[in-house]
């Protein structure tokens, strides 16, 4: 598997064909594909983290992985991997993320994410102009990261 440099758009619209429950993100730092040399498998987005109180400039947050159903196992454990080490490149320190607790979260342990914390799905995500809610918004969650605690 390789990594592919991406768009920002070119990514939105692979998670808009076959992401399973979220809808495109309206801006990010960066976006990487997974390629078997041949074929995208999956994208990874990473932006500011979502949540302001985490914004500290040194701070990324995954806020999308799609994967192709059928791609390889690995696929989703490879983008996470390769997004923290991008990361790391450009000067950061830690990366989060958030899965549904109803998610098993193996990919991001087999990058060697932890979870470092939860929601209990009472968040306001409303609280910025022209955000749309989402059902997935409601839902409990599992907060993940790696790098400086």
């Amino acid at each position: 598997m390789i990594v592919v440099p991406m768009t920002i758009r070119e990514a939105n619209a692979f998670v808009l064909n076959f992401h399973r429950h979220s809808k495109p993100v309206q801006g990010a730092k960066f976006s990487i594909g997974a390629s078997d040399g041949h074929n995208l498998l999956g994208v990874a987005i990473v932006g500011r983290p979502i949540a302001r109180k985490n914004d500290d400039s040194f701070t990324a947050e995954v806020t999308r992985v799609c994967v192709l159903e059928d791609g390889p196992k690995n696929t989703c454990s490879f983008l996470y991997g390769r997004c923290w080490r991008i990361w790391q490149q450009m000067g950061g320190k830690k990366m989060i993320t958030y899965t549904l607790q109803s998610e098993s979260g193996s990919s991001l342990r087999g990058a060697g994410w932890k979870i470092i914390g939860e929601t209990d799905g009472s968040g306001s995500w409303l609280n910025r102009p022209n955000r749309e809610w989402q059902p997935v918004y409601g839902q409990l969650k599992f907060k993940w990261g790696v790098g400086d605690d």
